[in-house]
């Protein structure tokens, strides 16, 4: 696993060194030569580490002559010796021929200090190798590798005791259903059941509990087979044998699979396959008998998303685990860390521990063995083991069997890319919701990728294989907002910190001397704590701040190498600071915060700058340097271009020469003056498109604006598919200038926020539109009607006061997939049978609908959820039940409530909805002892009745009254079943534990 990531940075950095030898730096002939040797003999080290990975051996000490840190040292040695000298290298070319005349000196001086520092870093591994033969020591990589190869199995357990299964009872009667329920048009087909969750979460002892129940046993064949570490060719042999059928070692994929075939056929049987991590079912597949007229069920259990989906794509079906509710991981967590003897005694304050577990079955059993070990209720509390969880993690021998499932998840990841990207997420606080965009964004500044799709597939990679989660989803139910889950974050932490990945401030200190990537988070760093601190700022190439910064930390001027800059949530930064910040010659990634109010136009230094973020700040003038970067290609804010600009020449230039790389212009405000709709016309790239267009007195006139956006929007002849988007905000005044725009047009996504009576025409005759959100505060029925005949439409998101009386005909909206309403009305259309034939989920988001509002889903034949306001009533809810489980394909019914806003941006208006609160809220049978809603609003009107005058007057009502509340009921502690309640009074929240 280290030896995966170091092998993976010294690919990373070799591009880099091969550039040096390029003609521009003119370095001497000599330096060439050592520059050459280091690239060979780091391209010798990474080939001979993925050799020896391959072999499963890490004991290549002899081959390397250097350790595991040496060679990081080293790697990171050479990393810093380039970045400096090219960080000298811009400054010397951005300096004026004047200044390059007075400071050449310095300019040899620098080719000269760069030729020392090489020589030294050649001697490194020469010194190793002739250490190694001088003494014969294998210094190798270190000697975990035996104990990581032990921990690269599941962990999966599935003899677990009894009285360690909770809240299984729900998720094991749903999937039993599933062995004899079937739909009448594949009754007697083979069905495949996926059971998909992050490892420890209970897959595995979930399908042994199905495995081994009544239902379970009436088939004719039964076996068990683990997947771990083999491929198609053992499982089926491993089925073979289980039937006791003679298994022949030489016998290929094709030869077994007719063996299988021919003993399953015309039986009924239940196979399992435990731990499948590959994609081992188009291989195995046509082992399995489709139609064997008996009924016959095959379940997999795996940890990614794409394996499940893929094998129950036909007949089949997808059960993703859950957490544990926090009764059920109290229970579980209690039950392992309070030993018998103790039962009548207080129980640990189990808060903390909770939340690092997650709900995840393994984590609870794990942490309570450890506290258990420890000495409970004499040894250390929850609070002490969480604040050192990353220590006890690494150390413990009660954590292996935790610490190998997540070693599994890590050293699973395909490549260097997957893992580097997954430890960045130890630069976040915990659970801090993280924007996709701006991760994968911020991945590629700091190189983990080189493009934007290898980015993309990254992080595909990481929530396939349910590493990290998502939280908040975007209208085309893309994920916009992800985290880590609890104990995973604590094995990142563990990682990126011990291999100086990251730095984290921790009780004001930091461990490391020399500091690469920087993360402070909420007010730990200030700027007493931080003034005398021992480190080297000007090798950090990473820095993000959450809350204050402190003097030290904002000195810039201490900074060279940096490529990342994240300040969107620092609350001490100011104007003064961007001067020195326009000083970082090799800096990438740029996010400003609110304490911005003005951009300098020394920005215009920045030549490397990728992306620009100011939708947090309070920049609304920008100046034109900016759009003279030549590698910005994302820019985002709420700004438009002084009126004092002049377009001059070198402007002009700048853009009839298609030097601009800018893609995403998200975006600026115009009355249609002159800026920016003059400009975008001669950009490109671009692909993202946001205006706010506003009317002003002294220009009426939209024709340039009118002309831009028509040029955007232009469909070639060559007819591109390139994600083109494109976002208009317009007033009454300014709605003539959507019936301007005029066909052939193309757009991915088309966002319009205004006054719309019609559909503009230049819609309807759009090609390739995917995307379509409308908001309006009255959308009519003939602009509805228009909307159903677009045959490339797949999300459709309409928002509006009001929505006119309107019927989804027979053949509507033929590819829609994603349908969402945002209503202030509950006014709903009528779906007639044929419409919306492959819809996949639908969106009703409206607090005061009732009922089914006249909506009937039966005639949707494909679709998979229905989300619903969290604010219906009871009765709305138990309707939709209802009609959710007469549907032939009993879709899930969730609610939606808003995600954590600490990501957001002003004017981001995207729905999003958190995974935990849509788990918690998905319409299973209540377990018993539950606190039922009826009793809930009997709580609250005994609260009412308590304390009458505190809710008037919005004063917060005291744990007192409240627990009065509750004995009044006849509710005693520990058996109402309820752990924690919030109480709204006028828009404020008051949280009770009980």
């Amino acid at each position: 696993m280290e030896a995966a990531l170091l092998s993976g940075f010294i690919k990373t950095i070799l591009p880099k060194l091969f550039s040096l030898v390029q003609e521009k730096y003119k370095l001497h002939k000599v330096l060439k030569g050592d520059i050459k040797f280091l690239e060979k003999e780091l391209r010798m080290i990474a080939v001979t580490i993925d050799d020896q990975i391959l072999l499963g051996r890490e004991d290549h000490g002899a081959l390397l002559s250097l350790s595991m840190e040496e060679l990081r040292e080293l790697a990171h040695q050479i990393e810093d010796c380039i970045d400096r000298f090219l960080y000298h290298v811009t400054r010397e070319q951005q300096a004026s021929l004047f200044r390059r005349t007075i400071t050449s000196p310095k300019t040899l001086r620098s080719r000269q200090r760069l030729a020392a520092e090489v020589q030294l870093l050649r001697k490194i591994p020469e010194e190793a190798h002739q250490r190694e033969k001088r003494y014969r020591v294998f210094a190798g990589l270190s000697s975990s590798r035996q104990a990581e190869s032990s921990y690269c199995s599941s962990g999966s357990d599935p003899h677990t005791p009894k009285a360690d299964l909770v809240g299984i009872d729900g998720p094991r009667d749903e999937l039993v259903q599933q062995l004899t329920e079937e739909p009448e048009d594949l009754a007697k087909q083979l069905k495949v059941i996926s059971i998909v969750g992050i490892h420890g979460s209970g897959k595995t002892v979930l399908a042994r509990e199905v495995y081994e129940s009544d239902v379970g046993r009436q088939f004719s064949l039964r076996a068990w087979i683990s997947a771990t570490g083999r491929g198609p060719r053992e499982v089926l042999m491993e089925i073979l044998r289980k039937f006791g059928r003679p298994v022949v070692d030489n016998f290929s994929v094709d030869q077994l699979t007719v063996d299988v075939r021919e003993h399953l056929d015309k039986k009924r049987y239940f196979i399992v396959i435990d731990d499948m991590q590959t994609d081992q079912w188009s291989s195995i597949e046509a082992a399995f008998p489709q139609d064997n007229v008996v009924s016959s069920r095959v379940m997999v259990t795996t940890t990614i998303q794409s394996v499940a989906n893929a094998r129950s794509s036909s007949n089949g079906y997808v059960h993703r685990t859950k957490r544990l509710g926090d009764k059920d991981s109290e229970q579980l967590f209690v039950r392992k860390a309070c030993p018998k003897k103790y039962l009548g005694y207080m129980q640990p304050e189990s808060k903390e521990v909770l939340k690092k577990c997650d709900g995840q079955p393994l984590a609870l059993v794990s942490m309570g063995q450890f506290l258990r070990k420890k000495g409970w209720p004499t040894g250390p509390n929850c609070e002490d083991v969480c604040r050192n969880l990353s220590h006890h993690l690494e150390q413990d021998e009660t954590l292996e069997r935790m610490r190998r499932v997540l070693l599994h998840s890590f050293s699973s990841l395909p490549g260097h890319g997957p893992k580097a990207c997954l430890l960045y997420f130890g630069m976040f606080p915990c659970d801090h919701p993280i924007r996709r965009k701006r991760l994968m964004r911020r991945w590629l500044a700091e190189g983990f990728v080189e493009t934007q799709p290898s980015s993309t597939e990254n992080f595909n990679t990481l929530i396939d294989r349910n590493i990290i989660e998502p939280i908040g989803m975007c209208n085309n139910d893309q994920v916009k907002t992800c985290k880590t889950y609890g104990m995973m974050r604590e094995f990142i932490l563990l990682m990126s910190t011990s291999q100086d990945f990251i730095t984290l401030f921790a009780g004001n200190k930091v461990e490391h001397k020399y500091v690469r990537r920087l993360s402070l988070h909420h007010n730990i760093a200030t700027s007493g704590s931080c003034s005398s601190l021992d480190i080297n700022l000007s090798l950090v190439r990473s820095l993000i701040v959450f809350g204050e910064a402190g003097k030290a930390i904002l000195s810039f001027q201490k900074y060279q190498l940096l490529r990342v800059l994240d300040l969107e949530q620092c609350t001490d930064l100011e104007d003064e600071h961007l001067k020195d910040i326009c000083n970082l010659l090799l800096l990438k990634y740029l996010s400003l915060g609110e304490t911005v109010a003005s951009i300098p136009k020394d920005i215009e230094k920045l030549k490397l700058l990728e992306t620009l973020d100011l939708r947090r700040t309070k920049v609304k003038i920008l100046p034109i340097e900016v759009l003279l970067l030549p590698c910005l290609l994302h820019l985002f804010g709420e700004f438009q271009l002084s009126d004092k600009v002049k377009i001059t020449s070198e402007v002009q230039k700048f853009f009839l020469t298609e030097q601009s790389s800018l893609e995403t212009l998200a975006g600026f405000v115009t009355d249609g003056c002159l800026g920016f709709p003059q400009i975008i016309s001669h950009m490109k790239n671009l692909r993202k498109l946001k205006i706010w267009i506003e009317r002003s007195e002294k220009n009426t006139n939209f024709t340039d604006l009118v002309n831009a956006i028509q040029k955007f929007i232009h469909d070639d002849k060559e007819e591109s598919n390139d994600p083109r988007s494109l976002s208009l905000h317009f007033d009454a005044c300014t709605e003539n200038i959507l019936s301007s725009l005029k066909a052939p047009s193309y757009l991915r996504s088309l966002k319009l926020k205004g006054k719309l009576l019609e559909l503009p025409q230049f819609v309807i005759s759009m090609r390739g539109l995917r995307e379509l959100c409308l908001s309006s505060t009255k959308l009519t029925a003939g602009l509805l009607a228009a909307l159903s005949v677009l045959k490339d439409l797949q999300h459709l998101k309409l928002i509006a006061d009001e929505l006119e009386d309107f019927i989804i005909e027979d053949k509507a909206f033929p590819g829609l997939l994603h349908l969402c309403f945002v209503l202030e009305g509950a006014t709903l259309p009528t779906i007639e049978e044929g419409a919306l034939p492959y819809l996949i989920s639908l969106k009703l988001i409206c607090k005061d609908l009732v009922g089914l509002a006249g909506m009937k889903i039966n005639h949707l034949k494909c679709l998979k959820e229905v989300i619903l306001d969290h604010r219906v009533t009871s009765e709305t809810r138990e309707t939709w039940e209802k009609a959710a489980k007469e549907h032939p394909n009993r879709p899930k019914l969730l609610l939606f409530n808003p995600v954590d806003e600490s990501e957001s941006v002003p004017g981001d208006s995207s729905l999003a909805s958190t995974t935990a609160e849509r788990e918690a809220m998905e319409t299973f049978p209540t377990p018993d002892g539950a606190l039922q809603e009826d009793n809930i609003q009997i709580l609250v009107k005994q609260i009412s009745s308590a304390a009458p005058e505190k809710l008037n007057n919005s004063e917060p009502i005291s744990k007192d009254e409240l627990n009065s509340s509750f004995n009044n009921m006849g509710f005693s502690e520990g058996k109402l079943g309820l752990t924690e309640l919030s109480i709204v009074q006028n828009g404020k929240v008051s949280s009770y534990t009980h």
